[in-house]
Formats: structure tokens, sequence, C-alpha cells
């Protein structure tokens, strides 16, 4: 007698993964997002490890933790993952100051950003063909 199961948000054949309160800002962070967008995961996780970018290694585990969630929670196969899509939404806005000339303020916004990544699992035949 309890509640029914809460129906899933994406396909049979995909799993996401969610990081929230990342300290960049979201136009930085589409850069890594358009970086991984469409790519095998594999090929993903390896430029994300060798991007110079501060916040790839917080990409990464997100990533990570999308194909984890593919693998345990809905029992898709890894080798066939790819990244599907990857969007970035902006967050709260710090609003910070400090003391300028002449008696003035000098406005310090620091942006925070969150990244959704979605993986989905294609078969090899399907996937050579697109």
């Amino acid at each position: 007698m309890g509640k029914d199961k809460n129906p899933r948000r994406v396909a049979e054949n995909e799993a996401m993964a969610k990081l929230r309160m990342l300290k960049t800002s979201p136009q930085k962070l589409n850069l890594l997002a358009q970086l991984i967008r469409g790519k095998k995961v594999e090929k993903a996780l390896t430029d994300l490890t060798f991007s110079k970018k501060r916040i790839a290694v917080d990409v990464k585990k997100c990533l990570q933790s999308a194909i984890a969630n593919a693998e345990n929670n809905h029992n898709l196969d890894v080798d066939e993952l790819i990244v599907a899509e990857a969007w970035v939404g902006k967050n709260l806005t710090m609003k910070r100051g400090r003391p300028r000339a002449r008696g003035r303020f000098g406005k310090i916004i620091k942006p925070f950003a969150e990244i959704t990544i979605l993986v989905r699992q294609v078969d090899e035949v399907a996937g050579e063909q697109a």
C-alpha cells in the first residue's frame, strides 16, 4: 500500500547526472560541455583528463557519475555509451564589492553554474551510420 513508482525522466536507453553549484561562470562551463557533446564516453573522459581548464576536473566527475548511473541503475553497456546531451545552466550569483577611489564602490560578481550530462546507449551498427 505504498506510493506508485516515479516514472523515468529519461528514455530506457539513457542515464543522467547533474552537478550543481560549480564555482565558474556558465559561459566558461559551456566550453567544456561543447567539448564532450556527441562523443563516446571514453573519448570524452580522455579529453577532460587532459584539458587545461580548472573546472574540467568537476565535469569529469559528473560524466563518471552519469556512466555509473547508466551501468548500475539502468543496466546499460558502458562500451556503447555516448554523451548524447550536455547542457549548462546558471545558478546563484554572489555579489561582493571593493572600495574604489573617491568613495565609490566596485561591484564584483561571483557566478555559479550547473551542468547536466545525459548519456545514451547506441548500437555499434547504428552509431557508425549516423
